[in-house]
């Protein structure tokens, strides 16, 4: 809603009636907001806001035993939707309805101005997203934001990590755009087949007996065909360490204020990301991306390691790999049954995104947290 838009408002009856997965809505003091879109994304999964519907959530809102953050706040004024009217009855009914069709009748004023200032915005998805205010925020949103972050200079870091729910368009140029997206679904598609057949070539080659690796010129240690499942699972490992390393250190650098092309670049690596998490097309890498990194861990690991070890290792952080997106993307868009290792991993990952940027790196697992000191506080929902 428009701040220039009149509130709707909704009597404690109506509120009440929202109360389905079609349709939720809760209250914050008398203010009104229809939380339908965002059930599938809380990570204390969907059923602990359908069971406050037609509520006043506000003590839940400061805890115990979860304070949400000023970000989450933030994302909360997205679906604000208009006012709970307390006093209105069946004795002041027609007053609450002249109130609507004032309000309706704003409403339509107000869209037809936008109409009339910005044909290209009536057609654009981003008009059907929640909110953003276009006037004030940092970046003009009716144009590609890939160009116009780097400007932001030292507002950029904070920007950034204040998300929003509404898709993010990087490049005006369509081929290259469509560059920057891919569904889920292609990372299995992709990769899997070349995972199983890897898999398979190791496998076989050591079971050929043939296999060994070389000590000394007199020497040599035979690899039986039972050590390639210990060499995928190093691999593996190894992944989930390179995994915590990009992230932390690259997707999270901190860009300097006055380096107008390193912020460019977070900003396309991982800061659209954080800008916009739930935008499904940003969620995994497209694969002709992720296969830069695919060929520098093969190359590393082929140049460090005999031929059908490095190679056995490589299939295995290859599917960590292809692992680690899907559960990233599920983090994301899933509702894992409470109590349940994803559960607590997805309420982990989503205080990442909204309180703890600085924190929380592990997506697979906080393993890695751990050791380096970069673990989340504990927290239950």
């Amino acid at each position: 809603m428009s701040p220039s838009t009149s509130p709707r408002f909704f009597t404690e009856r109506e509120v009440a009636r929202h109360c389905t997965t079609d349709s939720c809505w809760v209250l914050l003091g008398t203010r009104v907001y229809d939380v339908t879109a965002f059930l599938r994304m809380h990570p204390g999964g969907e059923a602990l806001i359908r069971s406050r519907s037609g509520k006043d959530i506000s003590r839940v809102m400061e805890g115990p035993p979860h304070r949400h953050s000023e970000n989450a706040r933030r994302w909360m004024e997205q679906y604000y939707i208009g006012e709970l009217d307390r006093e209105s009855g069946a004795h002041d009914a027609q007053v609450l309805r002249e109130r609507r069709t004032a309000s309706e009748q704003t409403d339509e004023k107000t869209a037809q101005n936008v109409k009339t200032v910005d044909k290209e915005d009536e057609i654009s998805p981003f008009s059907k997203c929640s909110p953003v205010d276009l006037d004030k925020d940092l970046v003009d949103w009716r144009k590609p934001l890939a160009w116009q972050v780097g400007h932001l200079g030292e507002k950029y870091d904070a920007w950034v990590h204040q998300p929003v729910d509404r898709p993010i368009r990087l490049f005006g140029n369509p081929l290259l755009e469509a560059g920057t997206k891919t569904s889920w679904y292609w990372v299995p598609v992709v990769w899997l087949p070349i995972v199983f057949y890897v898999s398979w070539h190791c496998y076989t080659t050591m079971a050929q007996g043939t296999s060994s690796v070389h000590i000394t010129s007199d020497f040599s240690i035979p690899i039986h065909k039972y050590s390639f499942p210990v060499f995928f699972l190093m691999g593996w490992f190894l992944w989930s360490f390179i995994e915590y390393c990009i992230h932390r250190f690259v997707f999270h650098m901190k860009p300097p204020a006055h380096n107008y092309y390193l912020i460019t670049l977070h900003f396309l690596l991982h800061g659209q990301h954080h800008k916009s998490p739930f935008d499904g097309a940003r969620l995994v890498f497209p694969p002709g991306l992720a296969s830069i990194v695919v060929g520098v861990f093969y190359m590393t690991l082929h140049q460090l390691l005999p031929d059908i070890i490095g190679l056995s290792m490589f299939v295995g952080g290859l599917c960590g790999y292809v692992v680690y997106d899907m559960i990233h993307y599920y983090l994301h868009y899933g509702s894992p049954k409470k109590g349940s290792y994803l559960y607590d991993l997805k309420a982990y990952h989503v205080k990442h995104h909204f309180e703890h940027q600085r924190s929380g790196f592990g997506i697979t697992t906080t393993f890695w947290d751990h050791p380096f000191n970069t673990v989340i506080p504990d927290e239950k929902f």
